[in-house]
């Protein structure tokens, strides 16, 4: 199945793509999916992001390639941290860097969608607990993340998790590709195969710590390549079963002065 979220007079609806239409369903698609009779052309609704997380986890050097191009170890267990759900976005929406003197990258990830409650999971508690899979782009400001040591304010401005198009249930996430473009330029291509933890490895390890909720999404790291974006370009996500997630880049409004690097408002 591919379940959306998109737009309707009477607020955010969740529905299942067949073929050019989309059925709307009651409410967030946890267990067995519950249509109401409406319908609509997919071409007639504009898509959002295809869940609403409660929190983001993000992993950190989930590909040796892209770890030591950072000049990072190769982790021996899954690093990861949090990120702003207020930074999610959907297709389409435009990617808005309030610093664009700094330097912001895009990254492809493979973003996991949780589809119910799930705490302390075996492994397979964790597969269980995955509804299923959609394209993020992980934008990262370099500057605050180098410089605050830790990526929290760098990844987590308003506009910074672009997810979708859609989610895909049917999916098996070990063995895809998946490709990064900006302005029609490949700057990322790699596989999932080349992940060091799967997808439910990543889940189980992450519930260990704290609670998965329905609609929770785990980034499950990004691969080797990454290259800066500026306002006026495109960034494209591609990945294999799943599509292709695109975000127009602009300029950002901000409210406070950067006070670490030569740069200032």
């Amino acid at each position: 199945m591919r379940i959306a979220r998109y737009v309707t007079a009477e607020g955010p609806r969740y529905g299942l793509i067949e073929g050019d239409s989309i059925a709307e369903l009651a409410g967030f698609p946890a267990l067995a999916p519950e249509r109401t009779g409406q319908r609509r052309r997919l071409s007639e609704v504009r898509l959002l992001a295809p869940c609403e997380p409660s929190k983001v986890i993000l992993l950190g050097q989930n590909y040796a390639a892209h770890a030591l191009e950072r000049g990072k170890t190769v982790p021996k267990e899954p690093r990861f941290f949090i990120k702003s759900a207020t930074s999610v976005v959907g297709p389409g929406e435009t990617i808005r860097v309030p610093y664009p003197e700094h330097r912001v990258d895009p990254e492809a990830e493979l973003a996991v969608a949780i589809g119910r409650e799930v705490r302390r999971a075996s492994a397979s508690e964790a597969v269980a607990a995955i509804l299923g899979y959609t394209c993020g782009n992980d934008v990262s400001d370099r500057v605050f993340q180098e410089h605050d040591g830790h990526p929290t304010r760098g990844k987590s401005f308003d506009t910074f998790t672009p997810l979708g198009p859609w989610i895909v249930t049917d999916l098996d996430p070990s063995d895809l590709a998946i490709e990064l473009r900006v302005n029609g330029e490949l700057r990322q291509s790699s596989r999932t195969s080349q992940m060091l933890f799967s997808a439910p490895q990543i889940v189980a390890f992450v519930s260990g710590f704290l609670t998965l909720l329905p609609g929770d999404v785990i980034l499950s790291g990004t691969p080797a390549g990454v290259a800066p974006m500026q306002p006026g370009d495109v960034a494209e996500v591609s990945i294999e079963g799943i599509g292709t997630l695109r975000n127009p880049v602009d300029r950002g409004a901000r409210s406070v002065p950067c006070t670490v690097c030569s740069h200032h408002a």
